[in-house]
């Protein structure tokens, strides 16, 4: 939390619930692998609170980070209660995958105070944050936010003008759906995809980046993408994601399972490349 207060919204406490499990799980892991006290990360856990309730967790607020999915209209609605709850001076980000900000920047009620800080996963391994503002951001909000950025540990990645998928995931979205393809039309297992690709450039594979992006977002991204374009192709990706995975709960890592099987996934053992 690098010395924050920081209430984490859910509708559902099952969900809180998981969250709470998974922080806890990684201030274990920072004190087995990274040299932390127990003292330092009670001390950070108990800077973290969990809510139910909205209007609870949005009073003091003072900047916002929402990853709601990644449909237009969901994030306008939950946009709208955010503005009638928190302070005048609260900062709104969205964590959108592929989404401009300008999309529903009017619907948060404060579109100077609007824009995207994008994080990449795990973080704590891959400390970027993208920083894209929208026609009407403030410059001082924008600035606010780069700072805001640097303060929690992040390297801010400046985007000069909004860009779906910004820098990350332009890159990054179109290499998953062609692996996702691959999967769709059968013309190869994930494993394959992925041994293809960790051999040749000693990186982890689509299938195995989509598991810790989460199969849901690449589902939404796929599906919203696949008719905002009448892209066949897409569809097809979204339908395959839908059947073979979020119907099924089969969600990647933070389920347990996606492509692979966690907590030890295949790919993660030395025979994998064997």
């Amino acid at each position: 939390t690098h010395g924050f207060d920081t209430t984490m919204y859910d509708l559902r406490q099952d969900s809180l619930d998981a969250c709470r499990a998974s922080h806890e799980a990684l201030a274990d892991m920072f004190i087995a692998q990274r040299g932390k006290s127990k003292a330092e990360m009670d001390a950070a856990l108990a800077r973290i609170s969990y809510s139910t309730d909205l209007e609870a967790a949005s009073r003091d607020a003072d900047l916002v980070s929402e990853s709601v999915p990644e449909v237009p209209t969901i994030k306008a609605d939950v946009y709208g209660l955010l503005n009638k709850y928190c302070p005048v001076h609260t900062v709104f980000t969205t964590n959108t995958s592929t989404l401009l900000p300008s999309q529903f920047a009017e619907a948060t009620g404060r579109p100077a105070q609007f824009l995207a800080l994008h994080f990449a996963n795990e973080i704590w391994e891959r400390n970027a944050a993208e920083v894209m503002g929208h026609p009407g951001t403030d410059p001082k909000i924008y600035d606010l936010v780069v700072e805001f950025a640097k303060a929690i540990g992040m390297v801010p990645i400046l985007l000069s003008k909004e860009q779906n998928g910004y820098v990350m995931n332009s890159l990054s979205i179109p290499w998953m759906m062609a692996g996702l393809s691959l999967l769709a039309n059968d013309v190869s297992k994930s494993e394959d995809i992925d041994k293809t690709w960790m051999i040749c450039l000693k990186s982890l594979g689509p299938c195995a980046l989509m598991d810790i992006v989460g199969l849901e977002t690449m589902y939404h991204v796929a599906h919203y993408w696949g008719e905002e374009r009448d892209d066949a192709q897409l569809k097809k990706n979204a339908e395959y994601l839908k059947t073979h995975f979020v119907d099924k709960n089969k969600l990647g890592m933070k389920t347990g399972e996606g492509f692979y099987k966690y907590p030890n996934p295949a790919y993660g053992a030395a025979e994998f490349l064997r």
